[in-house]
């Protein structure tokens, strides 16, 4: 099952609610704040992440299996745990990001 989560959008612009990811050197808005499942995000210049994902929108879908919603894409950033609870991975999908998150309590 995949099911729409979020639409993640790169920014230059501080947004109000940010949370910093000290570890993706990243700041981020919860997307259950904006009405449109909006979830604005901000890299620092020596930030981590791939350049596909700081400069495209990416959408993002839950699933329940996150190791067969990967199989035969092209990985972008390997399964990790943000936070607790969930796993997340990006994919390539004809030339833009998605997001996978599996929720390992059941809940979104």
């Amino acid at each position: 099952m995949k099911k729409y989560h979020h639409l993640g959008i790169p920014t230059t612009t501080p947004q109000s609610g940010e949370t910093y990811l000290e570890e993706y050197k990243a700041f981020c808005t919860d997307h259950e704040s904006n009405p449109y499942g909006i979830q604005w995000m901000r890299f620092e210049e020596d930030c981590p992440l791939p350049e596909l994902v700081k400069t495209v929108p990416h959408v993002a879908f839950e699933v329940d299996d996150l190791g067969a919603a990967l199989a035969g894409h092209e990985i972008l950033i390997e399964p990790n745990s943000p936070s607790a609870g969930v796993v997340v991975a990006f994919v390539v999908c004809d030339g833009a990001p998605v997001e996978f998150l599996e929720f390992l309590d059941g809940d979104a």
